[in-house]
């Protein structure tokens, strides 16, 4: 296999910017939409139009699409865990929980992928720096929602929808360190359609299997939030998290779970007119830095693995 050629530092950047940005708004976005239109059927709206748009334009600006039945098989797999596994159960528990709520949860993410990093790639550990970055994110983001933690109590739905995170993150992790485990000679961008197309299907069947259909109501609000979740969630946002994938070591992308919170709440201050007092200055400062310390920290490489059999031998 050929080497992944170092990207430009811009394109990380930019792809950096793009995640933070278009993903902290969806938590917004996402709790507009599930009002009207079931978790299931707006995830399956949102993922079915994105990844075969997706698809589309990738063939027709020349790029493969066509691939082994184990290629799209792997990028199958990797679109339910992180489609279906990590943001269907998002789209759920916001029924339930608060979205500063939901993205404080979902901020365990980092750490399953240190985790999770080591037992299946084993080829990078991040320093020490690093990992005090990560454990100052967490803390960063139990000071923006202190108040709200410290004033509300969760009952039985919201509890459920709370453990329903965890497991949402994990799988969110899991599909995420497979997609760089299964680097599968695909083109990324036509690999992130694939992927994408299966969460759509997936998402269909569960809504048809828990009759979403039947107490839909197709608002404009509605539909306008699931329309911005398909450009600025999907085809941007999720598009320029692939890619840094394959450039950047997971513990390092993971930072987009400590970012997401605070623009989600400014967002929420600036469209919703919610308050920001202390708390969410001082936990968006402590947050900012731990993405500094966390995006700068040396990542350290073990001796290179024994190359894995390339998967894109089985289609050839």
């Amino acid at each position: 296999m050929n080497p992944v050629q170092r990207p430009r530092p811009w394109m990380v950047i930019l792809a950096f910017g793009l995640v933070y940005l278009f993903w902290g708004s969806t938590y917004l976005a996402i709790d507009i939409a599930v009002q009207t239109i079931p978790p299931a059927l707006m995830c399956g709206v949102r993922f079915s139009i994105a990844g075969v748009v997706m698809l589309a334009v990738c063939a027709a600006s020349g790029r493969r699409i066509l691939y082994s039945p184990r290629q799209i098989a792997l990028s199958a797999v990797v679109g339910l865990l992180l489609l279906m596994g990590g943001n269907l159960t998002l789209s759920y528990a916001e029924l339930a929980v608060s979205s500063g709520l939901a993205a404080l949860i979902v901020a365990i993410t980092p750490l399953w992928f240190l985790v999770l990093d080591s037992l299946l790639l084993s080829d990078h550990h991040i320093s020490a720096r690093g990992k005090a970055g990560l454990a100052l994110g967490i803390l960063g983001l139990v000071v923006l929602v202190w108040p709200q933690l410290q004033s509300g109590t969760l009952g039985r739905r919201e509890l459920w929808a709370s453990i329903s995170l965890l497991f949402g993150s994990f799988s969110w992790a899991l599909g995420s360190v497979l997609s760089k485990r299964w680097q599968s000679g695909m083109d990324v961008f036509s690999a992130t359609g694939w992927q994408i197309v299966a969460a759509g299907a997936g998402n269909f069947i569960f809504a048809l299997l828990v009759h979403d259909f039947s107490h839909v109501r197709w608002t404009t609000r509605g539909i306008s939030a699931t329309l911005y979740l398909v450009v600025c969630g999907s085809w941007i946002g999720y598009s320029a998290y692939i890619w840094l994938l394959e450039h950047v070591p997971t513990s390092k992308v993971s930072t987009y779970a400590y970012v997401n919170p605070v623009v989600a709440v400014f967002l929420g201050w600036l469209i919703l007119h919610e308050r920001v007092d202390r708390f969410i200055l001082a936990g968006s400062a402590i947050v900012i830095l731990s993405v500094i310390l966390v995006t700068s920290a040396k990542v350290k490489q073990k001796a290179v693995m024994q190359e894995m059999p390339a998967v894109e031998a089985a289609g050839d």
